[in-house]
């Protein structure tokens, strides 16, 4: 493990250490003897993907915190709709909690979780999205306008684009090939697939594997290796490690429904879910190796372009989609962005 990842389980122990204290210090008198049911959703993932075991983790934290006072309801991928429906219902208080793409819907400064080849490697990215990291100091506020409470995010690793058939490696290759892939409908993430040259295609994530089976598309983009890997190995030849994004969740609740809890048990809450958040930051570039190496023995072929496709990537999509985004996000944010990004090396 390297320092980055000795550093975050110091950290996670610490984060652990004091907020659990700061919530055994607010004394019995204050403690909270309300009873709630929470419905929690995860957009993707089923009970044994990494995101479903972390979600059963928040749910067994908050429940046995709250000596049971507490219970989390977990409704997995497909069980209640579609991503944008779930987010929708989200919004309107339908859903208590979720594990989710931010959608766009409501507020398109949410796709500064999108903005591509914004850090170009685990170290940059650890500190971008971490604890106290300049990304979420402006995620925060974001949510809250649109009725959400932000409890931070939970990374997996770097996209790529996985194929059938044929590959590309680089801008030239993807539009000679002709290459169609699924993208999450979800800016900047279609426009980021355009502008690397492949043709974009946006599309729900319970239609992805029809879509390839069908020649809709040639494959999917912008997941880490797990998703293509474990639920459309039979239909994908080709992993392509673009990193054009960095494939981070956000950790929500509603936030009517977060105001009507008592200090207590907000306090609970959000202790449990700083947990599930720092246990993800040590266990992502681990997880994603991971599922590198069971796709590459199940017969998948794993690619890293070379240096310098990438930066001409890198360049290319930074001077073509940056400044469409800035018109969605504002020249404060994407001000932030470029004084923060990563420097390519």
């Amino acid at each position: 493990m390297n320092n980055v990842f000795n550093t975050g389980l110091k950290y996670t122990k610490l984060i652990a250490m004091t907020t659990t204290l700061a919530v055994a210090g607010m004394g019995s008198a204050l403690a909270s003897d309300d009873n709630h049911k929470f419905n929690l959703a995860l957009e993707s993932g089923d009970r044994d993907s990494a995101s479903g075991k972390s979600m059963q983790m928040w749910a067994d934290l908050i429940r046995e915190k709250s000596d049971g006072r507490m219970k989390v309801n977990i409704f997995y991928q497909g069980e209640l709709g579609g991503q944008q429906e779930l987010f929708d219902q989200l919004v309107k208080g339908n859903i208590d909690m979720m594990l989710t793409w931010p959608q766009t819907s409501y507020d398109e400064r949410l796709g500064v979780n999108y903005i591509p080849y914004l850090t170009l490697g685990w170290d940059d990215a650890l500190k971008a999205y971490g604890e106290g990291g300049w990304l979420k100091e402006i995620f925060g506020p974001l949510y809250k306008d649109i009725g959400l409470k932000y409890f931070g995010p939970y990374p997996e690793g770097f996209g790529g684009v996985a194929t059938k058939g044929k590959y590309a490696t680089s801008y030239d290759q993807a539009v000679e090939q002709g290459l169609k892939v699924r993208s999450a409908p979800v800016f900047p993430l279609p426009q980021t697939v355009q502008a690397m040259g492949f043709q974009a295609v946006p599309i729900d994530w319970n239609e992805v594997y029809t879509s390839i089976q069908t020649g809709v598309v040639d494959g999917d983009s912008s997941n880490v290796i797990y998703w293509d890997y474990e639920y459309f190995r039979d239909q994908l030849d080709y992993y392509v490690h673009t990193k054009h994004n960095f494939s981070s969740y956000a950790l929500l609740m509603n936030d009517d429904t977060w105001e009507e809890l008592d200090a207590f048990d907000q306090a609970i809450i959000e202790d449990a879910a700083q947990q599930v958040i720092n246990k993800q930051f040590v266990d992502a570039k681990i997880e994603d190796e991971k599922w590198i190496k069971k796709a590459q023995e199940a017969g998948m072929k794993y690619i890293e372009p070379s240096a310098e496709d990438m930066q001409v990537w890198v360049k290319k999509v930074r001077e073509e989609v940056w400044p469409i985004a800035e018109e969605s996000l504002g020249k404060e944010i994407m001000d932030e962005i470029r004084a923060n990004a990563s420097v390519p090396k």
